[in-house]
């Protein structure tokens, strides 16, 4: 509460309890009877801390503008109360959640995966599709009614808060239309969370969604969500400042600030004490990645940053700074035994430097995620791609010229604003032509605030959408299918991260180029030059030679052969 509204408040308590000078100069016996009572009564502080009637109706809304409120430290602490996370959306937020962990952890709060028994639901958000927020508006209805059947019972009360990019694109606007909101925090306002909490327990909606020039959260070490797993999810960047006009992201998270690649190092040899075999570097576009925070590179040449050929950017040139290809030479070379990965970067960010990286170290996965979005150049124009269908054709020459044995991803968005159906051709005529292991195919979805919204309608109908995005998925699958048919007869290194969805006498796990591999659990050679007797299980976190034995569009399946290392199994393949 800001000092005027609390003032008003306290003005109107005085005027109900404090007698008129009049009366205090002609006191009857009735009135100091009164006023002695009051000595028993509440005093000023509980007025400041106090949570009355006028306080519970406002909402609290941070701003740079104004002071922060008051609030008694002890508040700040969690008290065990129990915490239940939710995750929607991508890898990064993911990451977010386990930062969110990590600050309220310190602050003693508990986490449970019982929602019956939580005090507060958080839940990390996406916004970068209708549907993804469709999703979170329906869990909000169901966690609506938990809240009230508690309050009617009497039970225990529930705090639900709302973070992420949902959270920063709609602000207020998530507590007026569902009031069971208590708290929304934007993916900068993380570290206020407790302060957010403690504000909302007592039913006062507290709102943060500032977005920081400098936030990385470089100080936050995150806590793991799933201790059992063998993999991880390192943030080294956050922000975007490449304003596809389609793209909400720019708004929700911010401009690109980068961490430092000491305190990046710092974690990932961190990670790799505590057996992570696998980890990756997660940004909105991760490979423009540029550490300006060593004082010592003040005198060095302000080099631009390279692009690949034929790339161009909506921003002036940034110039200065270590760059991604430093980064990942430093990683590969701390962590030889450690996979490296990273998504999501921008095809305009893959320069030479960037791919013979790529190509030099074992232990950096040889598969790319190339975001295409469309294969039409009038379309990439009008979503401001900074690259024709010709200029992403030749990169995709240029990786396989460096990194023979690449794998590629991508994505790609069907129906965007104007979008005729030759456009659209062209789009799965890329698709045919370059041949991707895996893609995220998408309807196109209208964003507000974004560029299309401003300048173009959103003009194709939804069921020629639909058809669209089932022709995509087709084209997809078939080269997705010819493409995982090459693997068989081969011997691919694989990580095993867990048992099979569908069979507990089965493994799971992923080959280098980031596709995933069934085997059949049990004992296997403990090295390449082991005897048959020399055996030991495959378990999560192992290094496995398998030859492949078979495929369809989504999966391999083959026989392990012996556990290895990764430069091991380089060194003698």
């Amino acid at each position: 509460m800001n000092t005027l509204a609390r003032n008003s408040i306290l003005v109107r308590l005085g005027r109900r309890i404090l007698p008129h000078r009049t009366c205090v100069r002609t006191a009857s016996s009735s009135s100091l009877q009164k006023r002695e009572q009051l000595k028993e009564g509440p005093s000023l502080q509980d007025f400041l801390r106090g949570t009355t009637e006028a306080e519970t109706s406002t909402v609290y809304i941070a701003d740079r503008g104004k002071p922060i409120p008051y609030i008694a430290p002890e508040t700040l602490r969690g008290q065990k109360r129990k915490v239940f996370l939710e995750v929607y959306g991508c890898q990064m937020n993911t990451n977010d959640t386990e930062i969110v962990w990590s600050i309220l952890k310190a602050h003693e709060y508990h986490r449970t995966v019982n929602l019956k028994e939580a005090d507060i639901v958080l839940m990390m958000t996406c916004a970068i599709r209708e549907g993804a927020e469709d999703t979170v508006w329906n869990r909000l209805k169901h966690l609506r009614l938990l809240k009230r059947k508690r309050e009617t019972n009497g039970e225990k009360p529930l705090q639900i808060g709302v973070l992420g990019c949902m959270a920063e694109r709609l602000k207020k606007q998530l507590v007026e239309k569902e009031h069971s909101v208590d708290v929304v925090a934007g993916p900068d306002a993380y570290k206020d969370l407790p302060r957010l909490l403690a504000i909302g327990q007592r039913g006062q909606k507290a709102i943060n969604v500032l977005l920081s020039l400098d936030e990385t959260y470089a100080d936050v070490v995150p806590v793991k969500l799933d201790r059992k797993s063998k993999t991880a999810f390192v943030s080294i960047m956050r922000g975007c400042d490449n304003m596809c006009s389609y793209c909400i992201v720019p708004f929700t998270r911010g401009k690109e600030r980068s961490r430092p690649i000491k305190s990046i190092r710092e974690e990932v040899l961190q990670l790799e004490n505590e057996g992570i075999r696998e980890i990756t570097l997660l940004g909105q576009n991760v490979n423009s990645y540029r550490d300006t925070s060593d004082g010592s590179l003040e005198d060095a040449p302000k080099e631009a940053t390279l692009l690949a050929p034929g790339f161009r950017t909506v921003y002036k040139s940034k110039v200065g700074g270590l760059r991604f290809a430093e980064l990942m030479t430093e990683l590969a070379e701390a962590v030889p035994e450690m996979r490296i990965r990273f998504t999501s970067p921008h095809p305009k960010d893959f320069p030479v430097d960037v791919l013979e990286t790529v190509g030099k170290y074992p232990n950096i996965c040889n598969s790319l995620h190339l975001p295409a979005q469309s294969g039409n150049t009038q379309v990439l124009e009008r979503m401001r791609r900074g690259y024709t269908r010709e200029a992403y054709l030749n990169l995709v020459k240029e990786v396989r010229r460096i990194i023979p044995n690449v794998t590629l991803s991508s994505d790609f968005i069907c129906g965007f604003c104007g979008e005729s159906e030759p456009e659209f051709a062209d789009t799965v005529s890329l698709i045919e032509q370059v041949g991707y292991h895996a893609a995220f195919l998408f309807a196109y979805s209208m964003r507000e605030k974004t560029t299309a919204h401003r300048r173009y309608s959103d003009d194709v109908p939804e069921e020629v959408k639909q058809e669209r995005l089932r022709r995509m998925i087709a084209a997809f699958r078939r080269e997705a299918e010819r493409l995982n048919s090459l693997f068989v007869d081969r011997t691919e290194l694989v990580l095993i991260e867990g048992y099979s969805k569908r069979s507990r006498t089965d493994l799971a796990g992923r080959n280098d180029g980031n596709v995933k591999v069934i085997v059949p659990a049990g004992q296997v050679r403990s090295d390449r030059a082991a005897d048959r007797d020399d055996v030991r299980p495959l378990g999560v976190g192992d290094y496995v030679a398998v030859r492949i034995t078979g495929s369809n569009s989504q999966i391999l399946k083959g026989e392990p052969l012996y556990h290895t290392t990764i430069r091991e199994f380089y060194g003698n393949a």
